[in-house]
């Protein structure tokens, strides 16, 4: 499925008819053929072909104009993308491919976003378990989220280092959490406690040795 704007290359030869900057995407060029519209494409790209009105555009030059429209309609689709909220690489890629951009194009545009430093899963990762962390999301949690979203390991493992190296004593959170939802549920019998919270804490990512000792000396 093409983008919307995209050309369809492989149709024969067209006459330009119309060059002109496309109000809704700064640095582009409106390019008709034969009286209709073709694609928007970079106007660096319209220089550099040369192109002018009444030139008759063959089957090679259309074909590079319509790739070089389908990797600026992904490049402005992830754009606006971005400018909503963060996103791993892999997730961004996913949700330009459900749009209808093809997979050559998102693969250039995401490249494109990378280089300038737009793109950074590593960067990513540090700020979302920053942000998701101190609501209360665990490392277990955490690490689902994010390879969820295509992130890599390593990359999930280094922000986790980094938020921990921050974040100092790593149960003073699950704690906290741990001795408000203690409160909650009351008195009931001390084994029943225990296991809700342990169970309570694995939802939120916190699970192990130490998360299992923390909660039983709270019980009591």
């Amino acid at each position: 499925m093409s983008s919307p704007g995209s050309a369809e290359p492989g149709h024969g030869p067209g006459r330009v008819t119309g060059l002109e900057a496309d109000p809704r995407r700064a640095g582009t060029v409106r390019i008709d053929l034969d009286e209709q519209r073709f694609a928007s494409v970079p106007a660096e790209l319209v220089l550099l072909e040369g192109l002018k009105l009444g030139q008759v555009l063959d089957d090679a030059l259309r074909e590079r104009l319509g790739s070089a429209a389908e990797r600026e309609s992904a490049y402005r689709t992830a754009l606006r993308a971005l400018e909503r909220r963060g996103f791993a690489r892999a997730d961004l890629a996913r949700r330009l491919l459900r749009k209808g951009h093809i997979r050559s194009a998102v693969e250039a545009a995401l490249d494109q976003l990378a280089a300038v430093g737009v793109l950074d899963d590593h960067a990513f990762a540090e700020h979302y378990v920053a942000t998701r962390g101190a609501r209360g999301r665990g490392p277990l949690r955490l690490t689902r989220d994010l390879l969820a979203m295509g992130v890599e390991r390593r990359v999930i493992d280094r922000a986790l280092s980094a938020h921990q190296a921050d974040a100092g004593e790593s149960t003073e959170l699950p704690l906290a959490l741990a001795s408000k939802r203690a409160a909650q549920l009351g008195n009931i019998p001390r084994a029943a406690k225990r296991r809700r919270l342990l169970a309570y804490l694995a939802r939120r990512g916190y699970a192990g040795r130490e998360v299992s000792t923390m909660v039983s000396r709270l019980v009591g």
